[in-house]
C-alpha cells in the first residue's frame, strides 16, 4: 500500500523533473514553455516540501541549483561564487512580508536599493588588473560556459578597466538587446532570407553562444552590470559599489533609487510598471536588495538564492486560443500532471502550444471542455498557464475533460490521498518514470556524479533493457553501449533530436561509471535515495556507522542516538534495508566495487572546541567570516544557523545584529569577541 509519505516523494520527484525542464528550456535552449509566475508557484510548492520532507530532496533540485544544463559547445569553468537567483513575488503583500522577514532578523529597519529587472541573459565578469580575463554564462549556477571571446565583441564591456580598480574584480551583470536594435537586425535578417528572432532575450541569449565570433560582433548586444562579489569592507553598500563599477568603466544602469523604506520601494515598482515602456530596452520586473553589505551578511542565504534580495515581477500578458486536448504526464515520482494541448498561439514573442493543468481540482474550477476557447497567461519566460475559459464562446456538444484513472505509463489505477491535490501512480518498482528518476537521482552530481549519463541516456538504456537499478549502471558493457541511439521529439516544439552512444560517448560512460567507484561512503548512501536521507543526513550516518554492513545491522536506539536524527529518519533508514531486493542490491554495488566504508577523516587541528556550538556574527577584523567559520570546525566546534538554547557562544563582530545580540543575552549564552576567539583556538 502506498503511504502518504511515498506520495509526497512521488510529488517531489514530479515537480523536480519538470522545473529542470523548464530550467533547461529557459537558460540553455533559450526557449522557455511557461511563464515566471507558473514557475515560481511551482518551485514554492516544491521548496515547501522539500523543507518538510529533505530527505526526498534530489540533489539537483532546481530549488538548490539555479538554471538550465551547461552546453557542451564551450569549456565549462566552476564559478568561484556560485551564480544564485534570487526570489520572486508578484504582488504587493509578498513584497512587504518580505521587509517584515528582513527587519525582524536584523531587528532594525533598513534601506533598500531598487532596480530595474532587465529581461536578458546572465553573465559572469572577471578582472585581473584591470583586465578581463574571464567572462562566463550562469549555466547551473555552479558551472557556466566560458564565453570570453564573444563578451569581448560587446563594445559596452570594457576589455580593460580604468581609475582606482581592485587588483581582482567579479562582477555579474546582464547581457541584452535593445528594442530598436533587434527590430533592425531581424529586418536584415529577413532581407537576407534569415529567419527572424522571436524576441530580444532570446536574440541574446542565443548569440552569447555562438561559436564564430565575427557572428556574435555583428549582433547588437549591450550590457548593464548590477552585482560585485566581495570587496565589503571597502565598498560598504551596494549602490556605492554600483558607482565605483561605473567610475572604473563598467556598464551600470542609471535609474537604481535607494529607498528608506519599504512603502518607498512600492512607489520605485509602481512608476516603472507605467514607465518601463519608455525605455529602450525591456525590463520585466524590478529588484529590491538591503542596501548595507553587512546586514546582507548578517541575513546570509539560502541554498538557491540570498535572503536580503527579493525581484518584483510585473503582470502578465494574456490571450485566448482554443483548447484541443487534454494530455497527461507521469512525473518521476509517479505524480500525474494534465497538459492541455493548445492552438498555437504567439504570447510574449514565443510560440504557445501547450500549458500546465497541474490537477484534477484545476480542471474542475475551470469547468473545462474540450474545444473551449480559454484565456492562457504568460509571464515573459516560462510555462503558460490557463486563468479562465470563455463560456460564451463554448461550441455544442463539448465534452467535458474527465481525469483518467489509470496510469498513463504503466495502467496502474490512481491513487489521491485525502487531502492533497494530485493523483499517483503507486506502482513504484515498476512504472517507468520512477524507475528511470530513482537511477537518475544516483547518478547526480552530489552522489555518484557520472555526469556523463545525462541528456535522456538513462531512458535510452532503460528502454533497452539494461538499467533496472542503480546497480545496473556497473555491469554495463562497451558493445552493450555502443551503436546505442535514438531519436527524442521535444513535446513543445515538435524538434527532433538524436542522441547516439558513439564509440567516444560509450568510452566516457564507462570511464563515468568506473570513476564513481571511488565516491565517498556518504554519497553513495545519499545516491540510494533513503527516504529521510539528504545529504547532511547522509554524512552524519557515513560517520557514526563507518561502513553499510554497520549502518544496515543499526537498531533504532542506534539510529536515534545520532545527533539530529529523530524516529523518523531512524524508521526509515530500517524499512529500507528491511527489503529483500534493497540488500540485493547493496551486494551488487559492492561486488562492482563501489565505497561502502568511509574514509578516514582528515585530523583536526585541535579539540580545544570539541563540542561547542558556535554562532558566528557580525563583522571581523583578523578573519573573515568563512574563515573563522573553518577554524571552528578545525578545532573540534560545530557552526549553527540560529541562536538557541543549545547554542555554547555567539562570537560577535562589529555591526552584530541586534535581534541576535537581544536573543543571546535573554538566553544567557556567551559573546565572545573575535580576541577570545583566538585565544580560544590558540590555548
Amino acid at each position: 500500500m502506498t503511504t502518504a509519505n511515498e506520495s509526497v516523494r512521488e510529488e517531489i520527484r514530479k515537480l523536480t523533473k519538470e522545473l529542470k525542464e523548464h530550467n533547461y528550456r529557459y537558460y540553455v535552449l533559450a526557449d522557455p514553455s511557461i511563464s515566471d509566475r507558473e514557475f515560481d508557484r511551482k518551485l514554492k510548492e516544491l521548496e515547501s516540501l522539500e523543507n518538510q520532507y529533505p530527505e526526498f530532496r534530489d540533489p539537483n533540485s532546481p530549488t538548490i541549483n539555479v538554471g538550465g544544463e551547461v552546453t557542451k559547445s564551450f569549456n565549462t569553468i566552476r564559478h568561484d561564487v556560485p551564480m544564485l537567483s534570487l526570489g520572486n513575488t508578484y504582488s504587493r503583500e509578498e513584497l512587504f512580508a518580505f521587509d517584515e522577514r528582513v527587519t525582524r532578523f536584523v531587528g532594525q529597519s533598513v534601506t533598500y536599493s531598487c532596480e530595474l529587472k532587465f529581461d536578458g541573459f546572465a553573465i559572469g565578469l572577471k578582472y585581473k588588473n584591470g583586465k578581463l580575463i574571464q567572462a562566463l554564462t550562469r549555466g547551473d549556477g555552479i558551472e557556466g560556459d566560458d564565453v570570453t571571446v564573444n563578451v569581448r565583441t560587446i563594445r559596452s564591456i570594457p576589455g580593460t578597466l580604468h581609475g582606482d580598480y581592485p587588483e581582482d574584480l567579479d562582477v555579474r551583470g546582464e547581457i541584452f538587446m535593445h528594442r530598436k536594435a533587434f527590430e533592425k537586425m531581424n529586418e536584415e535578417r529577413i532581407a537576407n532570407g534569415e529567419k527572424p528572432f522571436a524576441n530580444p532575450r532570446n536574440s541574446a541569449a542565443g548569440t552569447i553562444k555562438i561559436q564564430e565570433q565575427d557572428e556574435v560582433a555583428r549582433r547588437p548586444l549591450d550590457a548593464f552590470m548590477y552585482h560585485v562579489i566581495g570587496h565589503e569592507k571597502e565598498l560598504q553598500t551596494h549602490l556605492h559599489a554600483l558607482e565605483k563599477i561605473h567610475s572604473w568603466g563598467l556598464p551600470v544602469n542609471e535609474f537604481s533609487e535607494t529607498a528608506n523604506s519599504i512603502d518607498e520601494v512600492w512607489n520605485f515598482i509602481t512608476k516603472w510598471d507605467k514607465k518601463r515602456r519608455e525605455l529602450s530596452f525591456d525590463i520585466d520586473g524590478v529588484v529590491v536588495k538591503v542596501n548595507d553589505y553587512h546586514l546582507q551578511q548578517e541575513l546570509g542565504f539560502t541554498a538557491k538564492s540570498p535572503r536580503w534580495a527579493i525581484a518584483y515581477k510585473f503582470e502578465t500578458e494574456r490571450a485566448s486560443t482554443r483548447l484541443l486536448s487534454v494530455s497527461y504526464q507521469v512525473g518521476r515520482t509517479g505524480a500525474i500532471t494534465p497538459v492541455a494541448n493548445l492552438e498555437p498561439i504567439l504570447l510574449l514573442g514565443t510560440i504557445v502550444k501547450r500549458a500546465s493543468l497541474h490537477n484534477e481540482d484545476i480542471i474542475r474550477e475551470l469547468d473545462l471542455h474540450t474545444g473551449d476557447m480559454v484565456f492562457v497567461e504568460k509571464g515573459g519566460e516560462i510555462i503558460p498557464k490557463i486563468v479562465g475559459v470563455d463560456t460564451n464562446l463554448r461550441p455544442e456538444n463539448a465534452e467535458v475533460v474527465q481525469f483518467i484513472t489509470k496510469c498513463p505509463e504503466c495502467g496502474t489505477s490512481l491513487i489521491r490521498k485525502e487531502g492533497e491535490a494530485a493523483h499517483y501512480c503507486p506502482n513504484e518498482d515498476h512504472c517507468p518514470p520512477q524507475i528511470k528518476g530513482r537511477i537518475e537521482h544516483f547518478i547526480s552530481r552530489k552522489a555518484m556524479d557520472i555526469d556523463s549519463l545525462g541528456e535522456g541516456k538513462i531512458g535510452i538504456l532503460y528502454d533497452n533493457g539494461l538499467l533496472r537499478d542503480s546497480a545496473d549502471l556497473y555491469s554495463l558493457t562497451f558493445d552493450q553501449l555502443n551503436g546505442l541511439s535514438k531519436t527524442i521529439e521535444n513535446e513543445e516544439t515538435g524538434e527532433q533530436r538524436l542522441i547516439s552512444f558513439r564509440e567516444k560517448t560509450a568510452e566516457k560512460i564507462l570511464e563515468g561509471i568506473e570513476a564513481s567507484k571511488a565516491i565517498p561512503f556518504n554519497r553513495l548512501l545519499y545516491g540510494l535515495g533513503i527516504r529521510f536521507v539528504g545529504e547532511t543526513v547522509a554524512k552524519k550516518l557515513a560517520s557514526r556507522f563507518k561502513n553499510m554492513d554497520a549502518l544496515m545491522a543499526a537498531g533504532r536506539e542506534d539510529l536515534i542516538a545520532i545527533d539530529e536524527i529523530g524516529e523518523r529518519i531512524a524508521d526509515s533508514v530500517i524499512e529500507y534495508f528491511a527489503e529483500e531486493t534493497h540488500r540485493e542490491m547493496v551486494e551488487r554495488l559492492r561486488n562492482a566495487g563501489v565505497q561502502l566504508e568511509a574514509e578516514e577523516t582528515q585530523t583536526a587541528v585541535s579539540n580545544e572546541l570539541e563540542g561547542k556550538k558556535f554562532v558566528v556574527s557580525g563583522v571581523f577584523v583578523k578573519y573573515g567570516r568563512d574563515e573563522i567559520k573553518d577554524l571552528i570546525e578545525k578545532h573540534g566546534g560545530q557552526n549553527i544557523g540560529s541562536i538557541s538554547a543549545k547554542t555554547d557562544y555567539v562570537l560577535a563582530g562589529d555591526k552584530m545584529g541586534p535581534a541576535k545580540l537581544e536573543k543571546a543575552q535573554k538566553l544567557g549564552i556567551p559573546i565572545i569577541s573575535e580576541e577570545d576567539f583566538d585565544k580560544m583556538i590558540n590555548g
